[in-house]
């Protein structure tokens, strides 16, 4: 089976590289690092995996990705979208989309919606955070909203689970899941997380993390719930994470966003 996974340099995505592997998995490595990808496909224990370089804050980089996993794989068993970034301070991308929305949420878009003829089911990283999510379809980036990094942040995990309810509804077996709180270096310089992550106990090994996203990538029957967000192992329903009024809504604008 292959599965491809984005943001598999480090971290979760790298701890379920490995897993996967260990199952038998011929994995797909996609990340910015070619180097760093290069060392995680060395501690793989399975079939020899693929390493693809891509940049998610460039749509051009998404779409050079998608073209290249459709012309080498006829079926992707798995598509991890794992890729994310926090950022406390506004940045804008080449594309003109605030950069947390594109690379946690457009480009995965993108990319899925390119792929969703080859994948059998879909597995995405979204957190607890999306809780307190208040997304806007049509203010995707808060340009008209009060702006910072952790409402936008929280907006992206909402949009997450919205776009795995708007993939349910369209046949595609997708889940997605709240790894917990992990060390890694995706707080990148957000100083008060990386100081809580520093705490004794506050926060679990990547391989914790990994844990759920191998669990939906090879339940026997699927998923467990298609469209369906787990956390803690469990099926839990958070009405602004499940609306699919809203992740319709949110399905159309990004389409819309994404061809703009």
């Amino acid at each position: 089976m292959i599965s491809v996974i984005t943001g598999a340099s480090a971290g979760i995505g790298a701890a379920a590289a490995e897993e996967l592997s260990r199952r038998g998995h011929r994995v797909v490595l996609v990340g910015r690092d070619q180097s760093r990808l290069n060392a995680v496909a060395d501690t793989l224990t399975g079939p020899e995996g693929d390493v693809v370089t891509c940049d998610f804050s460039s749509l051009d980089d998404v779409r050079r990705l998608a073209a290249l996993l459709r012309e080498r794989y006829e079926r992707i068993g798995v598509l991890a979208n794992n890729a994310g970034v926090m950022s406390p301070d506004r940045r804008m991308t080449q594309d003109g989309h605030e950069l947390m929305v594109q690379v946690n949420h457009l480009a995965p878009l993108l990319l899925t919606s390119t792929l969703a003829d080859r994948v059998d089911r879909v597995v995405t990283t979204s957190s607890r955070a999306g809780q307190s999510g208040r997304i806007d379809p049509d203010d995707l980036s808060r340009e008209h909203r009060r702006w910072n990094g952790w409402l936008q942040y929280g907006d992206t995990k909402q949009a997450n689970a919205l776009f795995t309810v708007a993939l349910a509804a369209r046949g595609v077996a997708a889940t997605c899941f709240h790894p917990g709180v992990i060390r890694t270096g995706f707080a990148g310089d957000a100083r008060l997380m990386r100081l809580a992550l520093a705490l004794p106990g506050f926060a679990k090994p990547p391989e914790h993390g990994a844990r759920p996203l191998v669990h939906l990538a090879t339940h026997p029957d699927g998923v467990e719930r298609a469209g369906g967000y787990y956390s803690g192992g469990r099926f839990e329903r958070v009405p602004s994470m499940s609306d699919p009024e809203l992740a319709e809504r949110l399905w159309q604008t990004s389409l819309a966003a994404l061809a703009g």
